[in-house]
C-alpha cells in the first residue's frame, strides 16, 4: 500500500504544532510526514493502518509515530447518514525529530530520548496509567503557548521514557519504500475495502479497482502492505469481530457475518489464526476483565 507524503501547517516560529481537532471524520489518507505524531483521540471509533498493522481504535487512543511511518484512520461509519450527529475530536502533536537537539544538550539525556523516537518506528500505543497522565498533559498544552508548553510536553517525553504501558503496532520488520507512484491506485484500493469489507470481496473486482490483473495485483498489494491481501482482509475482518464480541446482545453468529464472514468454519478458522483463540473464548474472557 503507498503512502502519500504530505507536508504539514507548521509554524516556523515554533517547534511544536499542537492541533485540536473537532470535524465530521478522520481524513482519510494513507500518507506519511517529516514529524513525529502523538495522537490522542477524544471522541471517535474505528480502523486504522500503521505500518503494516491494522487495528481498532476508540475513545482514549493514545499513539506516538516517529516520521515518514505511513498511517492512516479510518472511522467506522454506518447507516444512509454516517456523518449525522458524529465528530471526531482529537489532540495531535507534531514535532521534529531533531526538536530536543534544539533545546536540550545533555548527551545522556538526549541518546534516551533517541532510544524512544527508535522505538516509534513502529508506532507505539499507551495505555493504563501512563496513558491517563499523559493525556491530562495533552489537555493542559491546548491552552498553553510558548516556554509552559514546551515543558509540559518534556514532562509528557519523560513519562513516556519511564514506562512500560505501550505495545508496538508496526511489525519488528516494517519498512516502507517511498515511491509515490501508485499512491491514487492503492488509495482507491484501500478505501474500497474499508467501506465494504463486511461483503464478499472478491479477487477480481478488488483487481480491478486497481486497473490489474488479478496476479498483478496480488504482486502488488504483498510487496506494498508486506502482506497478502487475504491476510489483510482477514485482519481487518477479525479485528472488527473483536469489537462486536464486546457487544452481549449479538450472538456470535451475528458477529460471523457482520465482520464479512460467509460462513461459520472459516469465521473460526481465522480468528483462531489470528488472535490465538476462538470467538466464544474471547468472549468471554472480555466479560470477565470488564467486570472487574
Amino acid at each position: 500500500m503507498k503512502a502519500i507524503l504530505i507536508e504539514l501547517p507548521c509554524h516556523q516560529s515554533s517547534l511544536l504544532t499542537v492541533k485540536k481537532v473537532k470535524k465530521h471524520d478522520f481524513d482519510a489518507t494513507f500518507h506519511f510526514h517529516d514529524f513525529c505524531e502523538l495522537s490522542f483521540v477524544q471522541k471517535s471509533n474505528g480502523k486504522r493502518i500503521i505500518g503494516d498493522s491494522i487495528t481498532s481504535f476508540h475513545d482514549g487512543d493514545l499513539v506516538l509515530m516517529s516520521p515518514n511511518l505511513p498511517h492512516m484512520w479510518y472511522e467506522d461509519v454506518t447507516g444512509n447518514h454516517p456523518h449525522k450527529n458524529k465528530s471526531v475530536e482529537a489532540i495531535v502533536i507534531y514535532f521534529p525529530l531533531n526538536f530536543f537537539e534544539k533545546v536540550c544538550n545533555d548527551v545522556g539525556d538526549l541518546s534516551k530520548k533517541r532510544t524512544l523516537f527508535e522505538k516509534a518506528n513502529r508506532g507505539m500505543r499507551f495505555s493504563g496509567k501512563t496513558k491517563k497522565k499523559i493525556t491530562k498533559h495533552l489537555e493542559k498544552m491546548t491552552i498553553m503557548e510558548g516556554l509552559s508548553q514546551v515543558i509540559e510536553f518534556f514532562k509528557i517525553v519523560n513519562i513516556m521514557l519511564h514506562t512500560d504501558e505501550y505495545e508496538f503496532l508496526a511489525g519488528l520488520g516494517y519498512s516502507y519504500s517511498y515511491n509515490e507512484k501508485d499512491t491514487e491506485r492503492m488509495n482507491k484500493v484501500y478505501n474500497y475495502i474499508m467501506m465494504n469489507f463486511t461483503k464478499p470481496i472478491s479477487l477480481e473486482t478488488i483487481a480491478s479497482i486497481a486497473h490489474m490483473t488479478p496476479p498483478a495485483f496480488c504482486t502488488f498489494f504483498k510487496k506494498r502492505a508486506q502482506k497478502s491481501f487475504t491476510r489483510f482482509l482477514n485482519e481487518l475482518r477479525t479485528g472488527h469481530a473483536c469489537k462486536l464480541l464486546q457487544n452481549e446482545k449479538l450472538s456470535i453468529s451475528d458477529v460471523c457475518y457482520e465482520s464479512g464472514y460467509q460462513n461459520f468454519v472459516n469465521f473460526n478458522k481465522y480468528f483462531k489464526q489470528l488472535i490465538g483463540k476462538t470467538p466464544s473464548t474471547y468472549r468471554k474472557e472480555f466479560l470477565i476483565i470488564s467486570n472487574f
